[in-house]
């Protein structure tokens, strides 16, 4: 299998905050903070992998299937096998949405997981994070963040066609408004373009 096109992400001022940064977790009395601007272009981070990081994601190994036979596709990282960067005082962390899909190209896929604390109310902030495959022990782990739950939005809807994620978030027009009835909706598409996750607005062509 060739080297993924996706680098490790690192951290880049003025882009998305990766996992790694203490600052960007959030819990549920950060619930009444405001959406935060979003970043146009979503950097790849990757600080606090277990990985070091370099300029490659972990290449993937093909093992030749027997004569004769279809060869076994290879899976996506399991959203549940994660540790995600969210400060949840105690509460379960939920994973509300997952998608996967191949968006390098290399022909295997990663998997993108929408995430939040359990909440008896109201309604937590999502972080929106993709997923591969540890280089040395195949083991999935976060590579970017495409939405820091500081943002203050949630995740209604995720899918991946084509390479394209597309998300439709969920967010607050002013302070004023209750953090149990979200009155924004907006569908954000991110494409892997020129080392970077690029963010665009309005539904996936």
């Amino acid at each position: 299998m060739q080297t993924s096109a996706v680098p490790d992400l690192a951290h880049t001022p003025g882009l998305a905050h990766g996992p790694d940064l203490a600052h960007t977790h959030t819990g549920p009395l950060h619930w009444l903070a405001t959406a935060t601007a979003m970043a146009a272009v979503i950097a790849v981070t990757g600080l606090l992998q277990p990985d070091p990081a370099t300029a490659t994601l972990p290449a993937h190994t093909h093992t030749a299937a027997a004569p004769g036979t279809t060869p076994t596709p290879a899976a996506a990282p399991d959203a549940d096998a994660v540790t995600y960067p969210l400060t949840c005082a105690g509460a379960p962390t939920v994973i509300a949405h997952t998608a996967t899909g191949d968006l390098d190209g290399d022909g295997t896929p990663e998997t993108i997981a929408a995430a939040h604390c359990q909440a008896g109310s109201g309604t937590p902030p999502h972080g929106l994070y993709v997923l591969t495959h540890s280089r040395d022990t195949h083991t999935p782990r976060i590579v970017a963040t495409l939405v820091d739950p500081a943002e203050g939005v949630s995740t209604a809807q995720l899918a991946v066609r084509d390479g394209t994620i597309t998300a439709t978030l969920l967010g607050y027009s002013t302070p004023d408004v209750p953090r149990c009835c979200p009155d924004r909706r907006d569908t954000v598409n991110w494409r892997w373009t020129g080392g970077t996750f690029l963010r665009t607005a309005g539904a996936a062509g």
